[in-house]
């Protein structure tokens, strides 16, 4: 090899290296649920956001929340029960805020994806902090949560899809869903702890998650297992409590009914123009890397193009090389 061919690869090889150091870069800031990961556009279309203006305070006054839960059937959305409670802290069966709406479907809660229903009936289970809120529409374009019946077992991972702030101290609610995965590390009677396994240990809800569903996908038909329930503040490590939803899957059927049977249509997938514009990068199907942020386009493309840059320039450097002293190099 010639020395100004040595020195070329160099160049080549100092290029994929600061490339790699972006990357590491770029992709610790993805992680903003706490130290969870953005979802994006079209996954997990059953997640839904509670919002609940104008709800009673001891004092006379108003103030605004949020939740999270799951779709499981075309007019019910499932829970927290804590997610409805009166000014002494009681969990009633209704809705206690002037209005509480539904939002399904949208992962980027700017857009006009999916549906926006108003909340119009509660259901309150008695031994689980779990309920189920009825909406004033059917959505029959997505396809809901199955419900667990089978109990977890310790060891078992699991997803966690909500809406909730990225950290205990934040004070504006993200407006795009996050997600993360989750290790079952206990089993109560109503109850399982749940600790973060991805992307980080850290990786926890956090207020506003209450009711997210967390969710199987072993078999790519997601299942509900539990919902947020209450936990240290976020991000933390170690267990977080979750409403164990097997153990009131009968309560849930005798509530729900003929709803729970119902088959949705499956849900069109957007032309080509729409998924350019609305997300950087396809979700994968499923697994462990399901809704990882637009970054991982970034963290191919980089050393790519370095590559094919070095590729290129080699190739013309062998050419030049070729070439008699009399030509386009005389000037030298």
């Amino acid at each position: 090899m010639t020395r100004t061919a040595a020195k070329f690869l160099i160049v080549i090889a100092a290029l994929l290296g600061v490339s790699g150091a972006v990357v590491a870069t770029r992709a610790g800031a993805a992680h903003a649920i706490a130290n969870g990961e953005r979802v994006a556009d079209g996954r997990y279309p059953f997640a839904v956001k509670l919002t609940m203006t104008g709800i009673p305070t001891a004092g006379g006054g108003r103030r605004d929340s949020s939740c999270s839960g799951g779709l499981i059937s075309p007019h019910w959305v499932l829970t927290a029960g804590h997610c409805f409670r009166d000014i002494r802290n009681k969990h009633v069966s209704r809705p206690v805020a002037r209005r509480t709406t539904a939002t399904v479907g949208r992962a980027d809660l700017t857009s006009g994806d999916g549906h926006v229903a108003t909340v119009v009936e509660v259901r309150q289970s008695e031994t689980a902090d779990v309920a189920l809120a009825r909406i004033d529409q059917g959505i029959t374009d997505i396809k809901p949560l199955r419900i667990s019946r089978s109990a977890p077992q310790v060891g078992d991972e699991v997803r966690l899809a909500g809406f909730g702030l990225t950290d205990g101290d934040a004070t504006a609610e993200p407006t795009r869903m996050r997600t993360g995965r989750f290790e079952v590390t206990s089993v109560g009677r109503n109850a399982i702890g749940l600790s973060g396994v991805a992307p980080r240990s850290t990786t926890s809800p956090c207020p506003h998650d209450s009711g997210g569903p967390y969710f199987s996908e072993d078999d790519g038909t997601p299942v509900v297992v539990a919902v947020v329930s209450h936990g240290p503040t976020c991000p933390h490590q170690g267990e977080d409590q979750g409403g164990r939803i097997d153990a009131v899957a009968r309560w849930i059927t005798s509530v729900v009914g003929k709803d729970l049977a119902s088959t949705p249509k499956a849900r069109p997938k957007p032309s080509p123009s729409r998924q350019a514009r609305d997300t950087k990068v396809a979700a994968p199907a499923s697994g462990p890397a399901a809704g990882l942020s637009d970054l991982t386009a970034y963290q191919v493309s980089v050393p790519a193009v370095a590559v094919v840059a070095g590729v290129v320039g080699f190739a013309a450097l062998r050419r030049r090389r070729r070439r008699p002293r009399g030509g386009v190099h005389r000037s030298r």
